[in-house]
């Protein structure tokens, strides 16, 4: 098959980068083609111009689209899984996440009553945080994460998904062992999530 990464973090010296790292370990070994657009490293504009709304908000679907959106929407249309691998900044994807799915997301391609964009055979979030699942208001704020990846980013766009968060990675406050000893635990299921897609 063939997979389309998008993937978001400002360092390669992070745990998400190893997440990163060992799904598409996985997929390779399960002989899948990979496609991954590092956002941060391809200076992705996450800006959505004046010319971008207002063909979004007159729903003009013969206005020119930006090359490097168009680009974007290539790499979908070859794929048959997307993969979104972020990190949660202030309970919410990063920015330059966030400017890809709003610039990315066009009138006449990903929604409209003439919507072009194929449906994927799956889409899977791989999510890193530093706040513990254990702790109910993370709970909380996860699921309202997930109900916005899910239920409106991709909808009907894709035939299944999958969230997964991998949570306690915050460095330091004495959390230093534990955080080691879930890098091994999570990297190892990213991995395994790659193999097995």
């Amino acid at each position: 098959m063939n997979i389309f990464i998008v993937y978001a973090h400002p360092s390669d010296n992070s745990f998400t980068f190893q997440v990163k790292k060992s799904f598409v370990e996985g997929l390779k070994s399960a002989g899948h083609n990979v496609e991954v657009s590092d956002l941060y490293k391809m200076n992705f504009n996450p800006v959505m111009s004046e010319k971008e709304y207002l063909r979004e908000a007159f729903y003009k679907q013969d206005a020119e689209v930006p090359l490097d959106v168009i680009e974007e929407q290539k790499k979908i249309e070859n794929a048959d899984v997307i993969a979104f691998i972020y990190p949660v900044f202030w309970t919410a994807a990063p920015a330059i996440m966030e400017g890809w799915f709003q610039r990315v997301w066009t009138y006449g391609y990903a929604y409209g009553e003439e919507r072009k964009m194929k449906t994927l055979d799956k889409a899977i979030f791989l999510v890193t945080m530093g706040g513990s699942l254990k702790d109910k208001i993370r709970q909380i704020e996860v699921a309202a994460m997930e109900t916005v990846m899910i239920d409106d980013r991709m909808k009907n766009r894709s035939k299944e998904n999958e969230f997964y968060v991998f949570d306690e990675m915050t460095r330091g406050y004495s959390n230093d062992l534990h955080r080691e000893e879930n890098i091994k635990l999570f990297t190892k299921k990213a991995c395994e999530l790659g193999k097995n897609i």
